[in-house]
């Protein structure tokens, strides 16, 4: 996927004018990604690596004079209010991180952000000795049925609020959305955030002719939600490993007694498929030869065994020490690695070990390594010890980051394509 041809936000920000900010005093909507974890019982941020990610582009837009405009989601209220998945909280931790004062309207259109977006203060020319900057962060779009929707009317009335537009929420890219799809397209200026251009540079590293050995970690609950991802890297890895629970299923396909754990009934027949088809393409397809196991998903001890003698009754829910050696051995020698999918429920102690280990395995490979976002991206966070600023790049978003791996069209890049400067 060429992305050259896509206005970065600091081509928009020298625009066609010679002299000072093209962007000052103009209203430049940002669409960021703040769909942060929430605490269950308290409400609060568990993890701001969101908000973080998207500080680059907003202080750039910032410091360029601009009165900026922020734009998100957060969890998944279908179309209707719920306070407790108000941007309110969000709102505090940006201002806690900037300095900025933040303003929150009680909508995300019409005459609320309206006036709030016409009274914001922009950064002086010297950026020095003034008051605090401010910033409008727009109150939760899927509060409109409009935003999933990508409905017209929706887009029209965001539209109102601003003069140029920057989308730096690779985590919706996926997401044919109104504010990720619909909106760029009415906008003559519009291009993509700091964080954006370094997800599709990095992402790209691995379909465009990536250094060899090119090898993939692949993990999580399901084969049917990694089908196509498998296909796709199938072409072009020289080993693909497999654990998580998915690795169940293929492990049940070739014959083993898998006991309670999570299988796919209906997918053994596609993942023997899969392996017939990586033995063909010469493609080194590893599963666990041994794994942890617990009596259910609430277990709190487990047991290492054979993938060869699951005891009665239990459930597998980690990859075992023989497998975590003989995955790393396969990392440690690759020149490119991408890893989707933790190896097991890392959440709980017991069954941490794989995950942890196969992070620490990244961080220490000479070779340029990807993490695909998502419980992946949580997982070496948790893990700590310093893994997580030793992998070249940790993707923001898991589904986004797959439908880049896979080839697919994503609609928020195909939206910036179809913009160009202004002359």
């Amino acid at each position: 996927m060429n992305i050259a041809n896509i206005p970065s936000v600091e081509m928009l920000q020298l625009g066609p004018l010679e002299e000072g900010s093209w962007l000052r005093n103009k209203r430049v909507f940002i669409r960021v990604d703040f769909n942060v974890p929430l605490n269950k019982k308290t409400g609060a941020i568990s993890d701001d690596a969101r908000i973080v990610a998207a500080l680059p582009t907003i202080r750039f837009v910032v410091e360029a004079g601009a009165k900026v405009i922020l734009a998100s989601h957060l969890g998944r209220p279908k179309g209707k209010r719920v306070e407790a998945l108000s941007l309110e909280v969000v709102g505090s931790r940006l201002a806690a991180l900037t300095d900025y004062e933040v303003f929150l309207p009680e909508d995300c259109i019409g005459d609320a952000p309206k006036k709030v977006i016409h009274d914001l203060r922009v950064m002086s020319e010297s950026g020095q000795g003034h008051a605090p900057a401010q910033v409008c962060l727009l109150e939760n779009l899927r509060f409109n049925a409009g935003e999933k929707k990508d409905d017209e009317t929706f887009v029209r009335a965001l539209s109102e609020l601003c003069d140029v537009y920057i989308n730096d929420a690779f985590g919706v890219m996926h997401r044919a959305h109104a504010s990720v799809h619909g909106l760029p397209r009415t906008m003559r200026d519009r291009g993509m955030g700091m964080l954006v251009r370094k997800e599709l540079s990095s992402l790209q590293r691995l379909v465009d002719k990536p250094e060899r050995p090119l090898v993939a970690v692949l993990g999580g609950v399901k084969v049917s939600d990694k089908i196509d991802v498998i296909e796709a890297l199938l072409a072009r890895c020289d080993a693909i490993c497999i654990g998580g629970a998915m690795a169940n299923t293929f492990l049940s396909a070739q014959g083993h007694e898998m006991q309670h754990s999570l299988v796919e009934e209906d997918k053994q027949a596609l993942a023997r498929t899969l392996i017939e088809k990586a033995d063909k393409a010469g493609v080194e397809l590893l599963l666990p030869s041994d794994v942890v196991v617990g009596d259910n998903i609430n277990a709190q001890t487990g047991q290492l065994v054979k993938v060869t003698s699951l005891p009665q009754g239990c459930m597998a829910l980690d990859i075992g020490d023989d497998t975590i050696l003989r995955f790393s051995k396969v990392v440690a020698a690759a020149k490119t690695v991408f890893w989707n999918g933790p190896m097991g429920l890392f959440e709980t102690k017991a069954f941490s070990k794989g995950t942890f280990a196969v992070a620490d395995a990244l961080s220490r490979a000479d070779g340029f390594t990807v993490v695909g976002g998502g419980d992946s991206a949580a997982a070496v966070r948790q893990a700590g010890g310093g893994i997580a600023a030793r992998i070249d790049h940790i993707s923001t978003g898991g589904g986004a980051s797959l439908a880049f791996v896979e080839g697919k069209r994503l609609p928020g890049i195909a939206a910036l394509r179809q913009g160009a400067l202004s002359s």
